[in-house]
């Protein structure tokens, strides 16, 4: 059998390949966003980077409903923004299998929060598939088809940081094409009037029921017995982690969380001493157990924040003392913008100005850290925007302070239109702008409708942020280079003294996309003042030695905003 190290991102990939999935939407987001970069190498299936996480479930569900396999992907955040069409997905069911990714981040490794998921499972009342390696990544892709198309209805695959990121050996085998099933008109169905979708919401409670049967008997569900004192139950990666510690222990191994296998739970209890639910994040399998009346070791003892890991097991468990932590001994590196990103240009603008800026999610939130200290606020995608509305509304004429707002151009296009509808809609004063890297650049350069590109590659309409910016009534919009700091700056001033409506864009491309675009700087020491103006721009590609400034050659792309900021005139 063909055999190959794959992430758990890449499992899944090769496990929607191998069952025929068609059509596959996701909007990036780490740890979730090399699904659909893997899935669009394999040809046969249809791969998009939809505008949001919204729009990639309705894409995926509608082509389920046409009959043909389709999955869509996101991070755990991003299934907030599904949310609405995931509900609903339930109730309509399918006619081909759909599987919904969702990836989430204990430890908040690159997000806002580290909620659980496998509650959304729960609450929408869909299976919920748990993998613990790539191996289970994949299998468990192919056995969410199955299920969804037995069961008529989506499934939910709840993969974590570690699993998604993390490369474990897998068995490959061949694709299993599938023929379209087709459309067919059925209004009771997929249309959710009220008459109907009560009809729906029974039906589903059915298919509940017999999911709960189905949990009980299915393989990925399993006993491990060994030594009867401790037994644990546990799902995803915080299984492989438990087997290190207590090799000798019995175990319920999780595949599928939900429905809860309540039968299988109990005759498990009956067979060991000691109950201990490991898990990530927040106790999901535990609150299930101690609806049952069990006694048992959890959330008490280990922690509700952060990743688990096997040293942390160990100490909370155990009476061992704690093996460190191989990271224990790496220095903290705080982030920064990269060298020469144009991001630096508009936060080193606004320096020094009295205004409220609420900020996004991107690369451009590491504005709020110093030198810049250009961000007051960071929620969620597209909040920047309305949050400053909401600013502007409650303070009024109380604080003389500009309202500002920074979204990057593909947040923009995910949920910044609305907000900016709504701002002219509603009379408000804020100032946006809009950091137009062309690209989506904090998860690793995917195209989006502001590049001319498909995620498949095709040439495709390039969406204009100035033109749709003006299409929402926004008057005053003005593009500027961020290089040219004497322009922006001149600019930025100025529409902040006024006070009034409008969208400055940002536009430069990222810096790791151009790469060098001149001759790297250098800082002659003679003129140099040591007064350390340079160190404002916040160019990591800067630092100091023997009070005089230093540009890394190996890092400076030659982008030249340092020069236009020395008083002295001393890089060259």
């Amino acid at each position: 059998m063909n055999k190959q190290l794959l992430s758990g991102d890449e499992a899944v990939a090769r496990g929607a390949w191998e069952s025929g999935c068609m059509v596959a939407a996701a909007y990036p987001g780490t740890p979730s966003t090399e699904i659909l970069e893997t899935l669009a190498t394999y040809r046969d299936v249809y791969c998009e980077w939809s505008v949001n996480e919204k729009v990639a479930l309705e894409v995926a569900l509608g082509a389920a409903v046409a009959g043909v396999r389709s999955l869509a992907a996101m991070k755990h955040v991003g299934l907030n923004v599904a949310a609405d069409p995931l509900f609903s997905s339930a109730y309509i069911g399918v006619k081909a299998g759909l599987v919904i990714v969702t990836a989430d981040d204990p430890g908040l490794h690159s997000s806002q929060n580290e909620q659980d998921n496998r509650f959304y499972g729960l609450s929408a009342k869909l299976p919920v598939l748990c993998p613990s390696d790539s191996q289970e990544a994949k299998e468990f892709t192919k056995l969410g088809f199955e299920i969804s198309e037995q069961f008529d209805i989506p499934v939910l695959l709840r993969l974590t940081t570690r699993v998604a990121h993390s490369s474990t050996v897998v068995n490959l085998e061949q694709r299993v094409s599938r023929a379209p099933l087709g459309y067919e008109k059925q209004l009771h169905k997929t249309t959710l009037l009220p008459a109907f979708a009560r009809h729906r919401h029974v039906d589903l409670e059915k298919r509940v029921v017999r999911l709960q049967q189905y949990s009980e008997t299915t393989p990925i569900n399993r006993i491990e017995l060994n030594d009867f004192k401790l037994g644990i139950i546990c799902d995803g990666v915080a299984y492989h982690y438990a087997r290190e510690v207590f090799p000798n222990a019995s175990f319920l191994k999780l595949g599928m969380v939900h429905p809860f296998p309540a039968k299988l739970a109990l005759d498990f209890a009956d067979r060991v001493e000691e109950i201990v639910v490991i898990e990530e994040v927040d106790p999901f399998i535990e609150l299930h157990i101690r609806a049952l009346g069990l006694k048992v070791k959890g959330k008490d003892v280990l922690p509700r924040t952060g990743e688990l890991n096997p040293g942390i097991i160990r100490a909370a468990l155990t009476k061992n003392t704690p093996r460190p932590a191989p990271e224990d001994d790496i220095p903290n590196r705080p982030p920064a913008l990269c060298p020469g990103c144009p991001h630096l240009g508009i936060f080193y603008s606004l320096q020094k100005q009295k205004v409220i800026i609420s900020g996004d999610i991107g690369c451009y939130t590491l504005g709020a850290l110093p030198p810049h200290s250009a961000m007051d606020t960071c929620i969620d995608m597209g909040a920047s925007i309305t949050f400053a509305h909401g600013a502007d509304k409650a303070l009024n004429n109380a604080d003389p302070r500009p309202r500002v707002a920074i979204i990057g151009d593909s947040t923009f296009f995910h949920s910044g239109i609305t907000g900016i509808v709504n701002t002219v809609y509603n009379r408000s004063n804020v100032i946006t702008i809009i950091t137009d890297n062309r690209t989506t650049g904090m998860t690793g350069h995917q195209n989006h409708p502001g590049t001319g590109k498909t995620l498949m590659g095709e040439e495709t309409k390039t969406i204009d942020i100035a033109q749709l910016c003006r299409a929402c009534g926004i008057e005053n919009v003005i593009q500027v280079d961020p290089y040219n700091l004497k322009e922006t700056r001149k600019v930025v001033h100025k529409t902040l003294a006024e006070k009034q409506p409008a969208v400055i864009i940002s536009r430069r491309p990222c810096a790791l996309l151009v790469g060098k675009q001149g001759q790297a700087k250098a800082v002659n020491k003679e003129k140099c003042i040591g007064c350390r103006t340079c160190l404002t721009l916040g160019c990591p590609a800067i630092s100091f030695a023997d009070d005089k400034a230093v540009i890394i050659a190996t890092s400076c792309v030659g982008c030249g905003m340092c020069t236009a900021i020395c008083p002295k005139g001393a890089i060259e």
